[in-house]
């Protein structure tokens, strides 16, 4: 099915209704489309749907909406398995944690359920699409879309494009990011992309110097936002991003693309801690 210019998919999919994807389900459901999430588990499954409700809540309240949040999260419905997908969706996003095995699966699971004309794109932040798609028997109808945290403040979708990829497919996901009132940039499938490639080489550095004891978090953090205009320091970063998907990012640039990738033992130690960042309620700052 092919979108009007700046129109949003009609039917969506969703796997993975984590903090990513429930941003992802927001948006699409904001802007109009009918949207399915797919999340295993009872309790999950309503942890997922009250990550949407919450945020839709907080839009309303910002004056961010176009109608009652109820109304929006009326179009937001949960599926167990992926093959409760909708078979006439539009776009189906994978949303699921940063191993390829799992994302394989899963991928090949949903091009099953869906219809020929689907896209299907990967919200992955550093695997290698083309190594994704080879799991899939339409491989023309994938592609990366990189949506960030929090999705629905977000200005940015980084849409990754294989070798295989068809233009249509591009076309599409293009339109469909501004539906959402984001801006794309588009890039050819490498290690890490554009975002996290320059993203974590800057996160590691400043993990690197608290390690050294060059400076405190606050201090590295403030010299990026204050000397440099990021709008937060990379530690800060890190730790919503979590220090476990760092490492993982790092791990696999590290192995893709060597030694500045390596990861620094600090990050490690604090993973094998559990001081994963916000979610857990310390990494390099303490979170209520």
């Amino acid at each position: 099915m092919s979108p009007t210019p700046h129109s949003a998919p009609a039917v969506v999919g969703v796997i993975g209704g984590g903090r990513m994807g429930a941003g992802i389900a927001q948006s699409f459901a904001a802007a109009g489309s009918s949207v399915t999430v797919v999340e295993s588990g009872e309790a999950a499954s309503a942890a997922a749907l009250d990550r949407v409700a919450t945020g839709l809540k907080r839009a309303a309240e910002r004056g961010l909406l176009s109608e009652p949040a109820e109304q929006v999260l009326a179009r937001v419905t949960m599926a167990d398995a992926v093959d409760g997908l909708p078979a006439d969706a539009d776009l189906v996003v994978e949303a699921v944690p940063e191993d390829a095995g799992l994302k394989s699966r899963v991928l090949a699971a949903a091009e099953r359920a869906v219809g020929a004309t689907t896209v299907l794109a990967t919200n992955t932040s550093s695997l290698s699409v083309t190594e994704l798609a080879a799991v899939l028997t339409r491989p023309g109808r994938f592609l990366g879309m990189h949506f960030f945290n929090p999705v629905p403040a977000s200005a940015l979708v980084e849409i990754v494009v294989a070798p295989h990829t068809e233009a249509a497919a591009v076309s599409a996901a293009l339109g469909w990011t501004h539906a959402l009132g984001k801006k794309d940039v588009t890039v050819k499938d490498s290690p890490g992309f554009a975002s996290s490639r320059l993203g974590l080489a800057l996160g590691l550095e400043a993990i690197r110097m608290v390690e050294e004891g060059v400076a405190e978090p606050e201090a590295i953090d403030d010299a990026m936002s204050l000397g440099y205009k990021h709008p937060m320091g990379p530690l800060r970063l890190t730790d919503l991003v979590g220090l476990d998907v760092r490492l993982a990012i790092a791990e696999y640039l590290h192995s893709t693309l060597g030694e500045r990738f390596a990861p620094p033992q600090l990050l490690r130690d604090k993973v094998a801690r559990g001081e994963l960042g916000r979610k857990t309620g310390q990494g390099f700052y303490a979170w209520k």
